[in-house]
């Protein structure tokens, strides 16, 4: 028996009991689905907190139309289906929540270039850990790790909706091509056509290659994370800047720009962030990436409060990328609002 054979028998018993009204397998029946559909609707939409909404109303819709579903396929690939039109409703109405952008701390230098991106969220390594086992069909062209990169997720981003879909479900996924155009109701013709101009799409917006980044959690990468912290914490613009690649790309999505190279990474540390300011910052990790919650001291009370947070991106033993969010995911994160004046916080 195939894989997808013991699904769909596994399926099948469940969706006769949900259909008689038993909760409780329908919770079973989708629940097992609910991160990997969650990470899908984040690359889709940039934002884990959009991504949840996209599941839950996936799930409700669901349960409302258990009764109609017929089992020749995967529950899973029926969600992913009805997952994957939520989210182009989402995109197609504009629906996102307002945001104001983060207020500039000092004379802030003008940004090198505009950035595109001005809707994107950090996602937590935790939740992916909760995939292990998952792994994409055979017509995948991305591995997990490049497929969850803040620079994969923003560059889908710029990418048309309809594109956008077709590339996570054909090339992310590995969902064949009739079982996409089955999915968004067109021809297959139709969904070779979109892949073909995402595909062409995508490699403009990434980034050129680079030297890789370390393994996570290997101790190059654990090595660069002290340094890098060790430089920000105290406020030392040379070390940091050492650490930086030549052409560095620090950016923050809500402000629309990005500044690129060591010498204005130098101005922006320089008058923006360190000139009276003492800061800690508090691993974890987004994206598969190293990152911070970053907290600033109060300078009355001797208490720091979180500042927002960054996501690093390495490549050999340098900072490739360095991105500014909010506060906004903190929460999401198990990060605390505020930190005491001391012990510092266990690394």
């Amino acid at each position: 028996m195939t894989q997808i054979s013991r699904e769909v028998a596994v399926d099948a018993d469940l969706v006769a009991r949900a259909r008689t009204g038993d909760s409780t397998a329908f919770a079973e029946l989708v629940g097992q689905h609910r991160r990997e559909l969650e990470l899908h609707c984040y690359r889709v939409l940039g934002s884990a907190q959009d991504a949840e909404d996209a599941v839950q109303e996936t799930f409700l819709a669901a349960w409302q139309h258990i009764s109609a579903f017929e089992v020749r396929a995967s529950v899973r690939t029926w969600l992913y289906r009805i997952a994957t039109n939520r989210c182009l409703d989402a995109l197609r109405s504009a629906r996102r929540r307002s945001r104001e952008a983060p207020v500039p701390e000092g004379l802030q230098p003008e940004p090198t270039s505009p950035s595109e991106v001005i809707w994107l969220e950090p996602y937590p390594d935790v939740l992916l850990d909760e995939l292990a086992d998952q792994t994409p069909g055979p017509a995948a062209r991305y591995e997990m790790r490049e497929a969850i990169s803040l620079a994969f997720v923003a560059a889908l981003q710029l990418l048309p909706p309809r594109q956008r879909v077709v590339l996570v479900l054909r090339d992310v996924l590995g969902y064949r091509a009739s079982e996409v155009a089955a999915m968004l109701e067109v021809t297959e013709e139709s969904v070779n056509s979109a892949l073909r101009h995402a595909r062409a799409n995508l490699r403009r917006r990434l980034p050129p290659p680079a030297e890789p980044a370390p393994a996570p959690g290997s101790q190059a990468e654990q090595a660069l994370v002290r340094q890098l912290t060790a430089a920000y914490e105290a406020g030392d613009v040379n070390a940091l800047v050492s650490l930086l690649a030549d052409d560095v790309v620090i950016t923050s999505p809500l402000a629309g720009g990005k500044y690129v190279g060591t010498a204005v990474a130098r101005r922006l540390f320089e008058t923006m962030i360190f000139p009276g300011r003492t800061f800690r910052l508090v691993p974890t990790r987004a994206n598969g990436q190293p990152a911070f919650g970053v907290y600033l001291r109060d300078q009355t009370t001797g208490v720091f409060h979180v500042n927002g947070m960054i996501v690093l991106t390495l490549a050999g033993n340098r900072v490739r990328a360095m991105t500014r969010f909010d506060n906004t995911p903190i929460a999401r994160f198990g990060l605390p609002r505020r930190l005491g004046q001391a012990p510092r916080p266990a690394r």
